[in-house]
């Protein structure tokens, strides 16, 4: 396979440092872990890895063109996106301050959430963009290396999260208190808002 698809080795380390680094969606999975355990975030999860699978498979089908041939739309999809999260990250600030043991049903981010998330993420975008127009290659084949490009995000995107996730239900144990609690939400809301309006701005 490599042999006839020699960007794919390259391609696997750009998505390990893709999925990796802090962005909107690791940040949020991070709170919700944190506050509802590991079982919660199994849906944003999947949902947040299947989305953005779904996304460089239809950018590389010719969706993303209209993104590269209309800059004002990439423009608008970029303030939308750092307006909805910014609204998530006032959520999360203004949540009540409850000790992680006495976890209520608050409102979660789910799979539905996580994957919409990312047809607004800005970061997500410019990186399907940068997937099909750097890894994906030209010729007949092309299709076919889009497909592989999105099932190979899917699968390192997975665990990538995964540990995003247990770094948040590891950090419950300084949960205990309601004022950590207030700290911690207050401090990924500033992130959150942090990396939203990065893309945008910077």
């Amino acid at each position: 396979m490599f042999a006839t698809f020699p960007t794919l080795p390259p391609f696997l380390l750009f998505a390990f440092v893709a999925a990796i680094t802090p962005g909107p969606t690791n940040i949020l999975l991070l709170s919700n872990s944190a506050r509802f355990g590991v079982a919660a975030a199994i849906p944003i999860i999947l949902g947040a890895c299947a989305s953005a699978a779904i996304l460089v498979l239809l950018v590389g089908a010719g969706f993303g063109s209209a993104l590269t041939a209309w800059p004002p739309l990439q423009t608008v999809m970029q303030w939308v996106g750092a307006g909805w999260l910014s609204y998530l990250a006032w959520q999360i600030f203004s949540a009540p301050a409850e000790a992680v043991s006495a976890r209520a049903t608050d409102a979660r981010l789910g799979l539905w959430g996580a994957a919409s998330l990312q047809w607004i993420n800005p970061k997500t975008w410019m990186m399907a963009l940068a997937v099909v127009s750097v890894f994906a290659g030209v010729g007949e084949n092309r299709l076919v290396h889009v497909f592989y490009l999105s099932l190979a995000f899917f699968v390192i995107s997975l665990p990538c999260l995964s540990a995003w996730a247990l770094l948040g239900a590891a950090s419950s144990r300084w949960l205990r208190s309601a004022t950590a609690v207030q700290r911690f939400n207050r401090g990924m809301a500033l992130l959150l808002l942090g990396s939203a309006w990065w893309s945008v701005l910077g």
